[in-house]
């Protein structure tokens, strides 16, 4: 059913949902476009509203060829929308669902359309601060670049910094997608344009691997992960390219690439991945001991192969599903410095043989547990069998051994 959105444009049926709001296939004074209606609850907030239209001039200024440009802004009673360029096609997330994993030169070629967007942004002084593949699009009725990859272009600006408003997050409040943030996120620290790199590293791994770095169980133990864990290296890519990927998902904001700069050096490896087909992967078990609830039973082992259990974007609100499209972006508790460290139990992983069961692992708890349980058996056999040969060599000497107590008043032998 159609809707009017503010007094120029309608909207007619929905296109898509996420947990910031609906999208919808709409019409303007100028053709088709894409409108994203925020949820009533933030339309209601009035300093977020504010906010919105402040954001306003410098969303409407972001113009290049892949960023999905935002063409209005609607405050009209409990609407809030952005009004965007319509984009024939689908997102990264459908893609990614579909084929698992992309071969390396078509997922490089979309990256480096992303980085030049951002690029774009963070000269404009905007910063995303949510990229992941649910905000990549596919321009199905663009021309096909290296790999046959569709143009990629970065939506949803604004969203991120619209909805985390002081007031909402105050200071003790992270919001984004746990896959996906930078480690000075986590740590409270404001983000800035390296928290982008970061992020679309992470994606950048995905695409490769089917997986992301640091994903997977409980999002306190991703987040854990985030800041204390290295990143595990990918088999059969090249060199240059993996080192690109390990400086921009460096710890400290500071060592990673500049958006233009990472955008140019990932087209040069073009030419050395034409025709590598996708990697052929490992993916790791789908939880970890630190995912454990606390005095719980230790979860069942997964009946399917480790290579299906899905690890990627998990809700960070407790019982909650996630969206079709895996889109989870909310707001979570900035974990203490105690947390982040792991503690006694840590978070690291150590790598493992092929076919070895991870670490923390439900198979490797269930391997722990038989093997305690063999060890028990033996060490009752053990303990019976030296408690026989005891008692045998007991029974020897008490055969002609003087009773304690007793003086041996025999004459001695002359």
């Amino acid at each position: 059913m159609a809707r009017k959105i503010g007094s120029r444009y309608t909207a007619h049926q929905i296109l898509g949902r996420g947990s910031a709001g609906t999208v919808w296939l709409g019409e303007g004074p100028e053709g088709p476009v894409a409108i994203k209606l925020l949820r009533e609850d933030l339309a209601s907030d009035q300093e977020l509203v504010g906010r919105f239209v402040q954001e306003r001039t410098a969303l409407l200024g972001l113009d290049h060829p892949h960023v999905v440009a935002v063409r209005d802004l609607v405050v009209d009673g409990n609407d809030l929308a952005l009004v965007m360029d319509l984009v024939r096609g689908t997102d990264l997330r459908t893609r990614l669902d579909r084929e698992r994993r992309l071969a390396p030169e078509a997922a490089v070629a979309i990256v480096a359309d992303v980085a030049d967007g951002l690029a774009a942004a963070h000269g404009a002084g905007v910063v995303h601060r949510d990229v992941k593949p649910e905000n990549v699009l596919l321009d199905m009725q663009g021309p096909l670049g290296p790999g046959g990859s569709h143009p990629a272009l970065l939506t949803d600006f604004g969203v991120a910094k619209l909805i985390d408003s002081p007031r909402r997050t105050r200071a003790t409040k992270i919001i984004g997608t746990p896959d996906y943030l930078a480690p000075e996120i986590i740590e409270g620290l404001p983000p800035r344009a390296a928290v982008d790199i970061y992020a679309l590293a992470t994606v950048l791994y995905e695409l490769l691997a089917g997986f992301t770095p640091f994903g997977g169980g409980h999002p306190g133990a991703v987040l854990r992960r985030h800041v204390t864990e290295t990143v595990v290296p990918l088999p059969g890519i090249p060199e240059e390219l993996w080192q690109l990927l390990v400086q921009c998902l460096a710890k400290a904001p500071a060592s990673r690439l500049r958006a233009s700069e990472l955008g140019a050096r990932l087209r040069e490896q073009l030419p050395l991945l034409a025709g590598m087909p996708p990697l052929d992967v490992d993916e790791p078990d789908g939880e970890s001991a630190e995912d454990a609830p606390e005095g719980g039973e230790a979860p069942a082992e997964p009946t399917a192969p480790a290579s299906r259990v899905r690890r990627g974007a998990v809700p960070l609100v407790p019982g909650a599903a996630p969206d079709s499209n895996r889109d989870t972006h909310t707001s979570m508790r900035v974990p203490g410095p105690d947390e982040l460290a792991g503690g006694a139990r840590g978070t690291a992983r150590a790598p493992r043989a092929a076919g070895a069961p991870r670490p923390g692992s439900a198979r490797h708890r269930a391997s722990a547990r038989r093997r305690r349980i063999t060890l028990g058996v033996a060490g009752v056999v053990l303990a019976a069998a030296v408690g026989v040969g005891t008692w045998l060599a007991t029974s020897g000497d008490d055969a002609g051994a003087t009773p304690h107590g007793t003086k041996n008043s025999a004459p001695a032998s002359p």
